[in-house]
């Protein structure tokens, strides 16, 4: 069998119908979706499955996004007998990655990311945060320019780091928009403010910390089947201890996504994106020649364990 990283998409990825084909063909998704349910007192198939506006805010979202990633996870892995090399995911799926290799329970995750939203929600508040991606610079660049901004006053930061010439960048809105013509004149193909109510992976996350903690401490456990690759070290890691301290300092740290792809790149022969949307698929394109599939129905469900064994 070929070595395997599980993948995990992060917010983003939501939309309005996600899990849909899972949850009509799988009696194992149905259940899944009730557990989720009667978790957090909330219907999971009208957040998943009808038009709303709450699918949308941090604190549904991520569970949302943690529930489809959990079940493309269990489909595959009564399909086929998958022993993972890693797992990994981008900021918020660090914590899909986590139930995955069984360190934190399905239904414990989904309550987790539910008071992580509201805790970075709350964080937010009076801040007016928000995000910006550039594109086209080197990480050096956009680092100094921050870094420069920040010694006259502005409030911005390097978040993520998803694959060369792409950064994304956190802070104060405001600082952010006059930060747009900074980049353009230092040669970015792209600099835009993304629509985003919260600056994540930055200090502005600083009051989040805390309660969330508590929260890593009552779930995580310690029965890890595979190391969890950290987005802010980019390495792997196997313990509670250093779950709960890593995702602490992930809510004021950026993520490290394209330095932990190349970390395990040579340890790989395939990666498989496991929730809604294929957006680390498209980034490990410019990351690395590794190929990545994505599991995002019955149908792509059906592809991967024949390319598992292919």
């Amino acid at each position: 069998m070929k070595r395997i990283v599980l993948l995990y998409p992060g917010q983003g990825s939501q939309k309005v119908g996600m899990g849909k084909d899972f949850y009509d063909n799988s009696p194992l998704a149905k259940e899944m979706v009730q557990k989720a349910s009667d978790r957090l007192d909330q219907d999971m198939t009208k957040l998943l499955f009808e038009p709303n506006d709450t699918l949308n805010q941090t604190q549904w979202t991520q569970p949302a996004i943690l529930l489809v990633s959990s079940i493309a996870t269990a489909l595959l892995k009564n399909g086929v007998d998958v022993n993972a090399q890693y797992a990994l995911g981008h900021s918020l799926g660090e914590f899909s990655a986590l139930v995955a290799v069984g360190a934190l329970e399905f239904a414990n995750g989904v309550e987790l990311v539910h008071k992580r939203g509201e805790f970075m929600t709350q964080a937010a508040r009076g801040e007016d945060g928000g995000m910006m991606v550039v594109m086209g610079l080197g990480d050096e660049e956009v680092e100094q320019i921050c870094t420069q901004a920040r010694n006259e006053g502005k409030r911005v930061w390097p978040a993520n780091y998803n694959s060369d010439g792409q950064i994304v960048i956190a802070g104060v809105k405001a600082d952010l928009k006059d930060m747009e013509s900074h980049f353009k004149e230092r040669g970015a193909k792209r600099a835009m403010v993304l629509n985003m109510s919260v600056a994540s992976h930055c200090p502005l996350m600083e009051k989040a910390r805390e309660p969330l903690r508590d929260y890593l401490e009552r779930f995580i456990q310690e029965s890890f089947q595979a190391p969890v690759i950290s987005n802010v070290s980019a390495k792997p890691y196997k313990s509670k201890s250093a779950a709960v301290e890593l995702l602490d300092r992930q809510l004021v740290e950026p993520v490290r996504y394209k330095h932990s792809i190349k970390n395990i790149e040579k340890d790989v022969d395939l990666f498989i994106e496991l929730g809604e949307g294929n957006v680390l698929k498209g980034l490990n394109r410019r990351i690395t020649k590794v190929p990545t599939i994505n599991i995002s129905d019955m149908k792509s469900l059906e592809e991967a364990m024949e390319t598992i064994y292919k």
